[in-house]
């Protein structure tokens, strides 16, 4: 399908229209708020200046950026990866071709880990965490932004996602407190870390073809969790009692009808499991261990 053709004449509030049309006629869920967003983007507009310009006409450069971007949406780009950012917790992030787009149901993550923190008193605490498969570092750099003291390492196998995440640190004035390295989630760190974080990948092999193809765009090894959809999960486990401090707590993101196998696996490696946290949709996404104290 193509983008529609835009006349200089065309207003801004016009071009918006048309770009939603099309939107709309191609079967997008959201086609008005992908037309703001991209028409904005285009413009150099926030929300408010667009409805300010609603009147000016778009130039024959501003048509041709336009109709540019929207071709690119139509080809089931994500907003995200066309802008080249998302807001997760609050905060902007850069993202890429070599990392997820942050969802808001992995803001349960987030949410819980600083829950369990609170539970425990120790949101002051000079904590040590780590992000295993951090891609674009959203979960690190989220839960740093909220615990003043605490320093964190995010690891993942690729070397762009890495560089993404150093930047989005960078950006958020983070990098005092935040380490990126090259590693298969824990397998290169060390001991007594007292939070660890992971949205892994955990889409069945199978599954992946039946991905939107906005998802199937994000890298396969970011999504990809083997036959079962447990291999990332596995991998972990066999680390957890290895890298968390006694007392140490575990947050990882679940695919759905992934509690049960995951908690049984967590368990089987001598974690203690709570019950799952539902995500936006009522779906059990996110399971919390702890490794137990020493006695």
């Amino acid at each position: 399908m193509q983008a529609p053709v835009l006349e200089k004449s065309t207003s801004v509030a016009g071009a918006r229209r048309a770009l939603a049309a099309a939107f709309r006629d191609a079967g997008l869920d959201a086609p008005e708020v992908d037309a703001r967003i991209l028409v904005g983007f285009a413009l150099g507009l926030d929300h408010t200046g667009l409805v300010v310009a609603g009147d000016r006409s778009i130039t024959a450069g501003e048509a041709e950026a336009i109709a540019a971007l929207g071709q690119r949406r139509l080809a089931r780009e994500s907003i995200a990866l066309i802008v080249g950012h998302k807001e997760f917790w609050g905060l902007r992030f850069q993202v890429g071709p070599a990392t997820l787009v942050p969802r808001p149901d992995s803001e349960t993550i987030v949410e819980a880990a600083l829950r369990a923190l609170d539970a425990q008193g120790l949101r002051h605490a000079p904590l040590r965490i780590a992000d295993l498969g951090t891609g674009s570092g959203c979960l690190l750099l989220a839960l740093l932004s909220e615990l003043a003291t605490a320093r964190g390492i995010g690891t993942d196998i690729s070397h762009p996602a890495l560089e993404i995440a150093r930047q989005n640190a960078r950006a958020l004035r983070l990098t005092g407190r935040a380490l990126f390295v090259r590693g298969s989630f824990a397998d290169m760190l060390g001991g007594d870390f007292d939070l660890i974080v992971s949205n892994p990948p955990y889409v069945t092999t199978q599954a992946l073809a039946d991905l939107a193809p906005e998802v199937q765009r994000e890298p396969r090894q970011a999504l990809d969790g083997g036959p079962d959809g447990l291999n990332a999960y596995r991998a972990i486990a066999a680390d957890a009692t290895r890298v968390l401090r006694p007392g140490g707590t575990l947050v990882l993101e679940l695919g759905i009808g992934q509690a049960g196998p995951v908690a049984g696996l967590l368990s089987a490696a001598g974690l203690a499991t709570e019950q799952p946290q539902m995500d936006l949709a009522g779906i059990p996404r996110t399971l919390v261990a702890f490794r137990q104290p020493m006695r």
